[in-house]
């Protein structure tokens, strides 16, 4: 494969940080996986801007898939598109997972965001995803019942991606249930070696979430210094997997910023970054340095630290019990995000399966 130069690019061939593509769109991997790009992921909001940015295509597709499962509900035919739609992406990376001989190249695909209380529900679901196509990676909530299920999905030899994880806590309770899994297959002699397990940190989303408990508990504070929660979260997430040897890979999300790839460069970590942010990082001159490692101004740290107790949460390596991860403000806002995706695209597969007669 010829690959175009350019910043992304360089990054991925320097150094030990690796992008994907965050989007299972054809188009956009295209253009990814030509700059460097090993892996792409999906979610029920992406899956849902794919759809309606190719409806025609998908259109009839569904249209097959409704007429060949004469039983199905919109929610079963809504679930076979989400599907549909991931594995196209994951198809268009099978060259890239092979020439890496499956250490990259896979497709994170998204368990179903309304079993986040249900471990065996989580598990099923993986089972059956990895079935699907050589390099898949499964995507599991970090809440209590998804931190039981990883352990267990990992003990079944599939690859994860934990997601909607924000914090610390949630990250060494990620790497903890990984570690268990692997162990586990360790004792009783079962392969590992082609296991690459991901734990992503949503660090755009922890800013947001700070920046709605400013406004609601009128906590003052420099507003440039909210730009930095995730970063801070995730170099100390990073510390801590290096330290302990942790086997699981940390992975940034949700860019808000340019600091959230300019800050986060040169370690062994995954970006997954959206086609626009792409393009933009592409054409800023901003140059690819080792930033990983260099620590935030510890005058932001610590005003944090002391103004916010949900920062505190989501720093402290003890912040939170795995209890309280449902409840976390991010975590709620994530999980209705997703959710809401479902029922999103379940309204489209509505309007194909009984179109409406009051509409010309």
């Amino acid at each position: 494969m010829e690959y175009i130069d350019c910043p992304l690019y360089e990054m991925a061939r320097t150094t030990k940080t690796d992008y994907w593509n965050d989007s299972c769109s054809p188009d956009e991997l295209s253009y990814a996986i030509a700059r460097g790009a090993v892996g792409a992921t999906t979610n029920p909001q992406i899956v849902l801007t794919v759809l309606k940015k190719d409806l025609a295509y998908w259109k009839e597709e569904i249209k097959k898939v409704v007429k060949d499962n004469p039983t199905w509900s919109e929610f079963q035919i809504a679930w076979k598109v989400f599907e549909m739609v991931s594995l196209r992406g994951a198809k268009v990376l099978q060259p890239v997972f092979e020439q890496n001989k499956g250490i990259n190249g896979r497709l994170s695909i998204q368990t179903n965001p309304q079993n986040y209380r249900n471990a065996a529900a989580l598990v099923d679901q993986a089972v059956y995803y990895n079935s699907l196509a050589p390099n898949i990676q499964v995507k599991v909530p970090v809440t209590k019942a998804g931190v039981e299920a990883l352990e267990e999905i990992v003990y079944r030899g599939i690859n994860i991606n934990a997601t909607v994880s924000f914090t610390l806590p949630q990250a060494i309770a990620v790497a903890e249930a990984v570690e268990r899994g692997l162990n586990r297959r360790e004792k009783e002699g079962k392969e590992i070696s082609s296991m690459h397990h991901v734990c992503t940190l949503m660090v755009g989303r922890l800013d947001d979430w700070l920046q709605i408990v400013a406004n609601k508990e009128d906590v003052l504070v420099d507003p440039g210094y909210l730009h930095w929660p995730g970063i801070a979260v995730f170099k100390r997430a990073y510390e801590i997997y290096q330290e302990r040897g942790y086997r699981a890979r940390p992975l940034v999300a949700a860019y808000r910023h340019h600091m959230h790839w300019s800050a986060l460069m040169g370690g062994d970590i995954i970006h997954t970054i959206p086609y626009n942010w792409q393009v933009l990082y592409n054409a800023s001159g901003i140059p690819v340095t080792h930033t990983q490692e260099k620590p935030v101004d510890p005058v932001i740290v610590n005003t944090l630290y002391e103004k916010f107790a949900d920062f505190r949460k989501a720093y402290d390596p003890d912040g939170m019990s795995i209890e309280e991860f449902d409840s976390y403000g991010a975590t709620v806002r994530t999980l209705r995000g997703f959710i809401g995706a479902v029922h999103d695209l379940t309204a489209v597969i509505r309007d194909i399966m009984l179109p409406n007669p009051d509409v010309k």
